[in-house]
């Protein structure tokens, strides 16, 4: 394979690609996709648009490589790329009311569906309730719960301060108690869970 050189190495592999270098587009997605993708999922919940949002991600990369000031820290750009591209269908979306609804059947968890049709119905009921929060919102709280990201990481992909991702969390999980409370089997969930029976 032509992209073997930079194999293992962000840094080269930056290099390459602002060189031009034939194989380096296809090293930067065979290296991050499934992990961009899995962020894209995570944030967005089911959409049939989720290629279409990757390869977007993927085309603003590589249109600004040039702007990344240290390529060792290539992943955590390429996901803050990816979080704003996801923040923007978000916000169209809910300008145009295309947000919907699946039904429980219907709702494959992208990459990962649970055969267990009741782990279905949860997820399907943990996605309605996140799309009551803002786009904001709705992405500093899956990254942080969803994906584990530590606040500091959650502010770097976000592009913003500490406090503002705090404020973010703080407004979102006040909303998503909120949502999941008018669930009964989310409320269920809710008074088992420690975390979220404080909040």
């Amino acid at each position: 394979m032509r992209h073997l050189g930079f194999v293992g190495d962000d840094a080269a592999l930056v290099e390459a690609l602002r060189r031009g270098e034939p194989g380096a587009p296809a090293a930067l997605y065979d290296r991050h996709a499934l992990h961009l993708r899995r962020v894209l999922a995570r944030v967005l919940g089911v959409d049939d648009e989720l290629p279409d949002v990757l390869h977007e991600t993927f085309a603003q990369a590589l249109s600004s490589i040039d702007k990344l000031d240290d390529p060792q820290r290539l992943e955590g750009w390429l996901v803050r790329i990816a979080v704003f591209t996801a923040r923007g269908v978000i916000r169209k979306r809910t300008r145009r009311r295309w947000l919907r609804f699946m039904a429980p059947e219907e709702v494959p968890d992208p990459g990962e569906a649970p055969a267990d049709p009741r782990a279905r119905l949860a997820l399907a009921r943990v996605r309605r309730a996140l799309n009551k929060l803002s786009a904001d919102e709705r992405i500093a709280f899956t990254l942080r719960y969803f994906e584990q990201l530590e606040l500091r990481e959650v502010a770097d992909a976000m592009d913003v301060s500490l406090s503002t991702v705090k404020r973010r969390l703080k407004a979102a999980e006040k909303r998503f108690v909120a949502a999941a409370n008018d669930d009964p089997h989310l409320r269920e969930w809710l008074e088992r869970s420690p975390r979220w029976s404080a909040a």
